[in-house]
């Protein structure tokens, strides 16, 4: 919410790991096989990144993300 109030967008992208999700099924892999991609599919947050992202606009993303911690 704090990003998205700034304007700033942000992406969950593997929500569910991908040994978990219904198409990797087959491989046998259950919940606590791989706990440190769990862990990641919990708490990484995708940030904007693309070409077209000027410099101040990458500034702007930095400074908004320290000012939340500070």
């Amino acid at each position: 919410a704090y990003l998205a109030q700034r304007g700033i967008g942000t992406e969950v992208y593997y929500p569910l790991p991908l040994h978990l999700q219904p198409c990797f099924r087959h491989l046998g892999y259950k919940e606590g096989d791989l706990p440190e991609s769990e862990k990641t599919s919990r708490e990484v947050l995708s940030l904007p990144i693309f070409p077209e992202l000027t410099e101040e606009e990458q500034s702007y993303v930095a400074y908004s993300i320290r000012n939340f911690f500070d």
